[in-house]
């Protein structure tokens, strides 16, 4: 019996692909905290999440069939909301986004740690454990 990867680990490795793709966003505007009209950015998981929808919901299952668009982050990167303007135009509260950064971590090592136990798991059930 062949073991699918996909079923097996489920979203994990997903999860972890947001969880990078959102932390170079979250950095880009820390390095851009001083620079005079940058507007703060962040992923939009709503965005994302109906993507994956989309592609779950329009499987390609005939080779002739259109191949599916890919997930592109430009789409998905969107404006924060200003919680406090400055006068040069720049959004970025760097309090705000080391705390977004900081939190996102967090939860890119739980996921991490998710998903090195399913590998675990699956290496003692090749090992017969």
């Amino acid at each position: 019996m062949a073991i699918s990867f996909e079923n097996a680990l489920g979203v994990l490795p997903g999860t972890l692909q947001y969880r990078t793709q959102r932390a170079e966003v979250l950095a880009s505007n820390i390095a851009n905290v001083d620079t005079p009209g940058y507007r703060a950015k962040d992923l939009s998981f709503d965005h994302i999440l109906g993507q994956q929808q989309a592609q779950l919901r329009l499987q390609q299952s005939d080779s002739r069939h259109i191949a599916l668009p890919g997930t592109e982050l430009e789409e998905s990167v969107v404006e924060r909301d200003v919680r406090q303007p400055s006068s040069d135009g720049n959004s970025v509260e760097l309090g705000v986004e080391q705390a977004a950064f900081m939190r996102n971590n967090m939860e890119f090592q739980t996921s991490f740690t998710f998903l090195n136990m399913k590998m675990k798991g699956l290496q003692r059930a090749i090992n017969g454990q």
